[in-house]
Parts: C-alpha cells; structure tokens; sequence
C-alpha cells in the first residue's frame, strides 16, 4: 500500500488555491532554500522538534510531551487516509474551494497523488497543486484544476547558491506546463538582497509573460516563519528583512503581467 510522509492538512486555508481550500503538506523536497517558511518539509523522514520555550521541566520526555515542546514532525498516511480528512470539510469548499496539495514537493508522492486526484474527482472536489517545477509529471500536472508554481530566482547559478539546485530544468518544465492546458499562477517568494530588484522581475516576468495558460505572476513577501522552525530543528537560523509594503508595491507593478502589452 502506498504512503506518502504528511507534515500537517491545514483546513480553512485561503493563500493556497481559489476560495476555501483543505491544504495537504507533503515531506521532502528537492529544493533547500535557505529562507524556507516550511523547513520541517525539506527532509523526507519524520523529524523530532523541540521547541525550548515550550519546556516545562517534567523530565517525562520518553512518556511523551505534555507541553507541546517535543513534537514529531511526519505521519505516514495512505491516500484514503489522508482523502478522509479532505472529505470532512467538502461543505466548506462552496463553488470554488477544494483540496491542494503542498508540501515540500508533492511531485515526490507521484502514486499517492494520483489516488488522490481520482478520489477527489470521483466526489467533485477539485484540486490544485503548489510545486517547485523542478520535477514533472504530465499526468498529475494535466488532472488538476489548477496550478501555483513558483519561480525563485531567475540566474541558474544564484538559484543553485540559494535553493541548492539550478534551475535549466525549472525553465523548461514551466514550457511544459504551458502545453498541458491547465491554469497556473507563478509565484516569486521575495527575499531582500536576493531576488528584490525590478532587474530581477522583469527577467522572470518577460519569460513567463506570453504563456497562454498563465493567469497571473505574484509577489509573496518573505515571512520570518521558518526561524523558530529551523531553531525546533536544530539547524542554522537564517533570517531575512521583510520587504516593505512599499517595494513590493513597485515590484508588484512591474509583475504585472496583464498589462504587458
């Protein structure tokens, strides 16, 4: 029976997909980017965190956490285990809400997703993905109702110095995902001193700007998120600036891709 390694499903979710959504956050990604808002899913295996501010003291730690300071990050769950808990908020998704499948990278859970995408349409729950493209997969990619691929950085070599990968193999696959017919969105998570200038954006915007299944290319600010989460894992704390709302606004208007002609 095929697993798949889940690190939350978060419900009411409404940053990750059209309307109300039920977000499935899968374990493992081929991508270590250094600013990550969601470290606990960048390795594979579960993971214990410990979270010291949270420490009573008890010395009960082998009976297990009574005070939410040690935590086991990563649940081995079957398709129809994790279709369960999807299925439970379907009164909540109205005409456009539905499940989406996060992570880390999904695409690393090719046959668990598959199930999954099956039990959702055979229920009339849509779907959508967010994915780091740099793995690709036609028939998942092609079964969803929707697609949030993120595009970091648009030189290969510093996306290799802050992602741990070069991304030729992103380029090509977003020229893949035009031709599959399903409506995507891509997303640039903005870091300070890494990818903030407009020199930057409008790399990526005039690659992605005449794609015909494109419905729209955004800007998410860094969020500090994944510091506390680095610190539980007892990996290097690396902290960034949050843009200010004012230079996201003029990146924003140079990101507009709608306006391009």
């Amino acid at each position: 029976m095929n697993k798949a390694i889940v690190t939350d499903i978060q419900r009411a979710s409404v940053h990750d997909g059209p309307g109300l959504r039920t977000t499935v956050f899968f374990k493992g990604c081929p991508l270590n980017c250094v600013w990550c808002h969601n470290p606990e899913s960048i390795n594979p295996n579960p993971q214990i965190m410990h979270y010291s501010d949270k420490c009573i003291g008890c010395g009960k730690c082998e009976d297990g956490c009574f005070s939410g300071a040690k935590v086991v990050c990563g649940k081995e769950m079957t398709a129809e285990e994790i279709f369960a808990e999807i299925l439970q908020d379907k009164p909540n998704y109205a005409n456009n809400g539905g499940a989406t499948f996060s992570g880390g990278e999904p695409l690393l859970y090719k046959e668990i997703l598959k199930e999954l995408i099956l039990l959702c349409k055979n229920n009339g729950i849509t779907t959508a993905i967010e994915t780091s493209l740099f793995l690709f997969d036609p028939e998942i990619l092609s079964s969803v109702d929707f697609v949030m691929a993120d595009f970091k950085i648009w030189d290969g070599e510093e996306h290799k110095k802050y992602t741990g990968v070069n991304n030729d193999i992103i380029k090509e696959n977003f020229k893949h995902l035009d031709t599959l017919n399903v409506p995507f969105v891509v997303r640039t998570p903005i870091i300070p001193t890494i990818n903030d200038s407009i020199e930057e954006i409008v790399a990526i915007r005039d690659f992605i700007k005449d794609f015909k299944n494109i419905l729209d290319y955004e800007l998410l600010p860094y969020h500090p998120l994944g510091v506390t989460k680095q610190k539980a894992l007892g990996l290097p704390e690396t902290r960034f600036i949050v843009p200010e709302n004012s230079k996201m606004e003029i990146l924003r208007s140079y990101a507009n891709i709608k306006a391009k002609n």
